[in-house]
């Protein structure tokens, strides 16, 4: 059972029987929700309204700002968010309608494919087999033209390739030649130099052998003569 703790006790929240307080209680509570909407909209600066409608119909109200302005914005306010909620609901179903069709589709093209591989054969018909097999063949005969293609572009490509490595052989033979010819050149220019310089180590080194053999007469005559003069 439900109750409210209020300053001089608990209080069981039911409606009140006697008229003569239930009158007063009306009074006393009307007076606290008023002066708390009071208080909220200048604490807060809240656009409060409030309506309240007795027992006996009788009317009472308060609003912080034109009341019939309020209740106009919490018109629009549910109408919008009723509004909001139609979209989301529409493309909730638009989603779920597209999701199906995506399904679908991916289910043909796997089932397609399972029938290009050869699969599930035996719940096609014989005008289901036919068309399979024209589109395969057509399939292989795109493919070998491919492949035809290719190949003459890569044997294209190998033909020239090898004319540029003859080129390129040519050239280094060329070099080759030209650095041999160099060198041999160089070698029989070195080879001159040498004999020219042993001619010339020769050509100084040469002396007469007949100076070496001893003279039959050592002192001229006339040493000779003097000598015997002397004695």
């Amino acid at each position: 059972m439900n109750e409210e703790i209020m300053g001089r006790g608990k209080i069981e929240i039911k409606r009140i029987e006697n008229t003569t307080n239930r009158q007063v209680t009306f009074c006393k509570r009307r007076n606290g929700l008023l002066k708390k909407a009071y208080e909220l909209s200048v604490l807060c600066d809240a656009e409060v309204s409030l309506i309240v409608f007795s027992s006996r119909g009788r009317l009472y109200e308060y609003s912080n700002n034109n009341i019939r302005s309020t209740i106009e914005r919490y018109k629009k306010a549910c109408s919008d968010n009723s509004s909001a909620s139609s979209i989301t609901e529409i493309n909730a179903q638009y989603y779920q309608q597209e999701s199906a069709k995506l399904r679908q589709q991916i289910q043909m093209l796997q089932n397609s494919n399972r029938h290009l591989m050869g699969d599930a054969l035996s719940t096609l018909t014989v005008k289901e087999l036919k068309q399979l097999e024209n589109r395969l063949e057509r399939g292989i005969s795109r493919i070998r033209s491919k492949k035809h293609e290719m190949l003459l572009a890569e044997i294209e490509y190998l033909q020239k390739r090898e004319i540029e490595l003859e080129n390129e052989n040519l050239c280094l033979r060329t070099k080759i030649a030209e650095v041999e010819r160099v060198e041999e050149a160089n070698m029989v220019s070195a080879g001159e130099e040498l004999n020219a310089m042993q001619a010339l180590a020769n050509s100084r080194n040469f002396f007469n052998p007949n100076i070496m053999e001893p003279s039959p007469h050592p002192y001229p005559p006339s040493s000779d003569k003097k000598m015997l003069h002397l004695g």
